[in-house]
């Protein structure tokens, strides 16, 4: 399922946008701030972001910058009351992707969101290949060579971040936002259960990449035979 993250501080409008988009199909978490968006995005690897503007702690556009800035590509529609032409034209030389004034049907944002989930993501977060592994979001697979294997949507969010952190320590509560979200209840071993997984499918497909247990701090994904 496509998931996608709602920065909106409106808390009614929050909700019903994101009833919208789940009748729809499309998996949403919410936060009401820069800072918890900026958060989220280096957590997880979202689809598509749907951003206010005016939100606590700042210009929904400046916390756009600064993704754009990194080199976060996730496709961005910003939510505004603003609708004067200059409002448009600041908010896309942001890198907005779309634009949506407030009030909007339901109907128009589902349409929209699902337009920029069309869209390609060029991203670091979203990067496909490491060394011989290959991941095909699209696809649903992991592969290595002409040896592919079919990944369940958490175990695709899981190594997606892995990739992404390649060589770095990651916690346990990223990997869980990132394969269940933040405002899923996740079992004990859900992730222990994915990583299992994981291993056994990046074996089965020959890859020399190796999920590595880092005591006490969390894993990382790593080519066997380097700093072993």
């Amino acid at each position: 399922m496509n998931r996608i993250l709602l920065v909106e501080d409106h808390e009614r409008l929050a909700q019903l946008i994101s009833k919208g988009l789940a009748n729809a199909g499309i998996a949403v978490d919410v936060v009401d701030r820069v800072s918890a968006a900026w958060a989220a995005l280096q957590q997880i690897p979202y689809r598509a972001l749907v951003l206010d503007r005016g939100l606590p702690g700042g210009d929904g556009l400046e916390l756009l910058k600064r993704l754009r800035d990194a080199g976060l590509g996730t496709p961005c529609l910003v939510l505004t009351a603003r609708d004067a032409l200059h409002d448009r034209v600041e908010g896309l030389e942001a890198g907005a992707d779309d634009y949506l004034a407030k009030p909007f049907a339901m109907d128009e944002m589902v349409a929209r969101v699902r337009a920029l989930l069309r869209r390609p993501v060029l991203s670091r977060t979203l990067a496909p290949r490491l060394g011989d592994l290959q991941l095909r979001p699209d696809a649903g697979t992991l592969g290595c060579g002409d040896e592919s294997v079919t990944l369940a949507a958490a175990e695709m969010q899981i190594m997606l971040l892995l990739i992404e952190k390649a060589g770095e320590t990651v916690r346990r509560g990223a990997l869980e936002a990132a394969g269940w979200g933040l405002d899923e209840a996740v079992t004990p071993n859900a992730l222990d259960v994915a990583l299992h997984r994981l291993r056994r499918k990046l074996g089965a497909v020959g890859s020399r990449q190796r999920i590595v247990n880092v005591r006490n701090l969390g894993y990382a994904l790593r080519e066997s035979g380097v700093d072993e």
